[in-house]
């Protein structure tokens, strides 16, 4: 049986797809932090939201997550997700960012039993070598 949060990674992404960021601030908890980059850090939904408008701009609004294969490591309130990420998207020339990467995610169950997102960093492992 596929894990819950197989399914609500994949509204998320799609989400991001169709730039409905309204929506994608339902699966983020409140003080939910973003990895936008190595270095670069959005924490809380609004900034969040902003950091998501400036990249799908920084992509031509063409920006198409993907996952791969997914681990869902699971403990009481709260799951980490190790997954392979792709990104598809209309690419500047000269981006510094991979299209492929190994993200790493953290999860945790609200009140309602309801998965959101506590850490969401797309870059993963990635940030140890910066």
């Amino acid at each position: 049986m596929e894990h819950e949060l197989k399914e609500l990674i994949k509204k998320a992404d799609l989400a991001i797809k169709n730039e409905d960021f309204d929506t994608l601030m339902n699966y983020y908890t409140d003080d939910a932090i973003l990895v936008v980059k190595p270095g670069t850090i959005a924490k809380g939904k609004d900034e969040i939201k902003k950091a998501f408008i400036a990249i799908a701009k920084y992509f031509n609004n063409s920006i198409v997550p993907t996952q791969g294969e997914m681990i869902i490591l699971e403990a009481g309130e709260t799951a980490l997700v190790l997954s392979h990420t792709f990104l598809e998207a209309v690419k500047k020339s000269d981006s510094e960012y991979s299209m492929d990467r190994r993200a790493t995610y953290v999860y945790k169950k609200n009140s309602q039993g309801e998965w959101l997102c506590a850490i969401d960093n797309s870059s993963g492992t990635e940030l140890i070598n910066k």
